[in-house]
């Protein structure tokens, strides 16, 4: 098993697939979202559903965790509050935003804006830790990132669309994205990952359903067979996903293979305009996933410097 997660094909080819998954997501929401026939403007019915669906993935990635290392899914009362922390966070708040600005604009967009997590992350990280400097690599990739950000807002007619509650809320979803990431790493030291992200999934999504469903109308959410069928795919490549892309960190640097999370939103932009009505690609689509797509890579490329440590850790 630990062969699987250090051969270089399969290394790759796991990498490409936890992103295909995480593109996904975004497809199958805007489905879900009709199906279930949840109305746009319904915030309250957004964090129920969130709420069930991270609750029941919480569930499914700490089972994993008791399976294969049970001590570790006990913690003590500080990594308790820490953990409660990042639910608020990293589950609760960033999926607020998350799910209802997405029910604003289209998957595609979604897709691609939901990259700025990652080139906030970089900007972070930069005026957090003295060792992980913009350079002229990551700066190039910031700049070709944002552009395609941008341009995915740039609808055919050359008109910029932006909306506070849909495009606004996905970039503020980017943003505490980047505030939970570097959260989670200063906080959650000595916690096991899958502990981590079990914990605060489930305590997160706790509060969400807390806070939900009391304020919940009754026609809210209707759920059907295709319905619940999707929010069981969604709580299981959020674990499914989870559980890969942590094995893979546990051996391998993580920049070799954050480097493919390029294929998340080229995933979710192809099976948005495959699979939701009405979505079709376009050249400022497709524009912003080369300039995205190019920004990510650029901003997880290694530099000398990484690979000659790594050179001399190996000698």
């Amino acid at each position: 098993m630990k062969g699987l997660f250090q051969t270089k094909w399969s290394v790759i080819s796991i990498a490409v697939l936890c992103s295909v998954l995480w593109g996904s997501a975004f497809p199958v929401l805007k489905i879900s979202y009709e199906e279930l026939q949840m109305a746009p403007d319904d915030i309250i019915a957004k964090i129920v559903f969130a709420g069930i669906r991270f609750l029941l993935a919480g569930v499914i990635v700490l089972a994993i965790l008791l399976i294969i290392n049970p001590k570790r899914i006990f913690i003590t009362r500080r990594q308790l509050f820490v953990l409660v922390i990042l639910g608020i966070v990293q589950t609760a708040l960033q999926y607020f935003f998350f799910y209802n600005g997405l029910a604003k604009v289209t998957g595609m967009q979604g897709s691609i804006l939901a990259a700025s997590g990652t080139f906030f992350t970089v900007i972070l990280a930069h005026y957090y830790y003295k060792n992980d400097r913009l350079n002229w690599k990551k700066s190039i990739g910031l700049t070709a990132g944002f552009i395609g950000i941008i341009i995915a807002n740039w609808g055919q007619e050359l008109r910029l669309s932006f909306d506070w509650d849909g495009e606004g809320f996905m970039i503020l979803s980017g943003v505490t994205t980047a505030v939970a990431t570097i959260m989670a790493k200063e906080l959650a030291t000595g916690i096991h990952p899958f502990a981590v992200t079990g914990w605060q999934l489930s305590l997160g999504a706790i509060l969400m359903l807390v806070i939900g469903v009391p304020q919940i109308s009754k026609d809210a959410i209707t759920f059907s067979p295709l319905g619940w069928g999707l929010l069981i795919y969604l709580a299981l490549l959020s674990s499914a996903a989870f559980g890969l892309w942590y094995s893979l960190l546990k051996y391998n640097h993580a920049g070799e293979i954050s480097i493919y999370k390029f294929v998340s939103p080229v995933a979710g932009t192809s099976l948005s305009s495959i699979f939701v009505p009405g979505e079709n690609l376009n050249v400022s689509i497709i524009l912003a996933i080369m300039m995205v797509a190019m920004g990510i890579i650029a901003v997880n490329y290694p530099s000398k410097q990484v690979d000659q440590l790594k050179q001399k850790q190996v000698g």
